[in-house]
């Protein structure tokens, strides 16, 4: 049990409850880009960092073993920097009388279960009006080349993204919160935006990004099959989705998936929705030949948007409810 306020005043709190707090403010507040107008995010900031890292260590003059050792050097400063700083700000937590505050805010900057909730609405509604809204608004939440998309194929990009960003944006850092507080979740942050700039299998990222990206999948391993389970769960109360077809088309396509995690809850969408995901995709540079996740038909439609995001709020219902459980455990035990 942590203090609450002051060190020695007596008045305890569980620090789930100021998750959860942080869970309610992130539904209702978002971005909270008015907070942003003088000073930067803190992802903006841990993106500068690897800006700086990148300009001045991976340079394609230098073997690749040297870019990867370099790439890896990047990764271990970050890692040590945003969990020394996360520290501090768990210890001000801890120690100061309105140091929670800080904590508190942070944690809802660092949330994205209402960004990624009004961006994939936002594709639903610019889908609806024509192709091009919908291309424009999906470009804006995923990287591939949204010119080749037809109108299916922007409404399995934003189902994708919504079903693998609750993951990476909701699911995960919760989860490293869970275990070592507000350190475990700037970690994970920083080394997620470190896979999402530097973590490419192109020419100029395959050495530098390669710590980063086998980090960012070790730490989104459990978290990943734990969305994946969500989402079934979550199809229990979805009206016309499949929670049979939601499991076993995660247990079985998931592994069908270029990425080891990402599967697991798009493969878990898929079933659910009946829709099929992944498959042939188009990025920038390259294109992506990856089979078909779940067994019913790839045009999906702006309904089945709808449809996601109706399940995608229970999935973070449940998880609200499961952190609920565990302090109510905590409080029992203590």
């Amino acid at each position: 049990m942590f203090t609450f306020g002051m060190a020695g005043s007596g008045q305890e709190f569980d620090p789930l409850i100021l998750l959860i707090l942080a869970i309610i403010f992130d539904t209702y507040l978002g971005d909270m880009n008015f907070l942003f107008r003088f000073v930067k995010h803190p992802i903006v900031l841990i993106g500068d960092a690897i800006t700086f890292f990148d300009e001045k260590l991976n340079r394609e003059k230098r073997s690749e073993a040297a870019r990867a050792i370099r790439g890896a050097i990047t990764v271990l400063i970050m890692v040590l920097a945003t969990g020394i700083i996360g520290a501090g700000i768990a210890w001000l937590s801890l120690h100061h009388q309105m140091g929670w505050i800080i904590e508190l805010i942070l944690i809802t900057v660092l949330l994205a279960g209402r960004s990624l909730y009004d961006h994939v609405k936002d594709v639903a509604k610019a889908l609806d009006i024509g192709l091009e809204p919908g291309r424009e608004a999906v470009s804006h939440v995923v990287g591939r080349d949204v010119t080749q998309l037809d109108e299916h194929g922007v409404a399995r990009a934003a189902i994708e993204t919504l079903a693998e960003n609750l993951c990476d944006g909701v699911i995960a850092p919760i989860f490293w919160y869970l275990l070592f507080g507000f350190p475990g979740l700037l970690i994970y942050k920083t080394v997620n935006t470190m896979d999402s700039m530097i973590g490419y299998k192109n020419t100029k990222y395959r050495a530098f990004g390669m710590t980063a990206a086998r980090l960012d999948d070790a730490l989104n391993f459990i978290p990943a099959r734990l969305t994946g389970l969500f989402l079934v769960l979550g199809a229990l109360f979805t009206p016309t989705a499949n929670p049979a077809k939601a499991f076993r088309a995660m247990m079985r396509d998931s592994g069908k998936h270029k990425s080891m995690n990402a599967g697991w809850p798009e493969a878990a969408m898929a079933g659910a929705l009946n829709i099929a995901l992944a498959g042939p995709r188009r990025y920038v540079n390259t294109v992506v030949d990856d089979p078909w996740m779940g067994d019913g038909s790839a045009k999906v439609t702006v309904k089945d948007i709808e449809r996601g995001l109706y399940m995608y709020t229970v999935a973070n219902l449940i998880n609200v409810a499961w952190i609920g459980a565990i302090a109510v455990i905590r409080f029992d035990l203590s």
